[in-house]
């Protein structure tokens, strides 16, 4: 008997915030959470929506190679957690200069304790 194959969770170009309105938007009207080495701004979407992740960094983090890494952090933890989301949303999270000095694990437990806190995530 074979296991049933795994849902797929990518995160497509469409699954991602890239207009200024848009994150303006959310900056205006949605709700905002602070923890750690993020800040998630967000704005609940219509159900039958699929959630959207923006990524801000500014130079305050670091050079290049440390901002680009601070993205991929932040995406990833996003991308593996999107399926566990209450209902979908808009998502804009910001990174803190701390983000620069953590691993995988601690964005990871950062991103999750915020989401968690603002109730944004499903019942374990």
């Amino acid at each position: 008997m074979t296991s049933p194959a795994p849902s797929r969770r990518g995160l497509s170009r469409d699954a991602r915030l890239k207009h200024g309105r848009d994150f303006a938007r959310l900056k205006q009207s949605g709700q905002r959470a602070v923890n750690g080495c993020l800040i998630a701004n967000w704005l609940a979407l219509p159900a039958g929506s699929r959630s959207r992740l923006g990524v801000v960094v500014s130079r305050k983090v670091g050079n290049a190679v440390a901002r680009s890494r601070a993205r991929r952090l932040m995406r990833e933890s996003f991308r593996l957690h999107q399926l566990e989301l209450r209902e979908p949303l808009d998502l804009v999270l910001v990174a803190r200069p701390s983000i620069a000095k953590q691993d995988y694990a601690g964005v990871e437990k950062d991103f999750l304790s915020t989401l968690r806190r603002a109730g944004l995530l499903n019942p374990a």
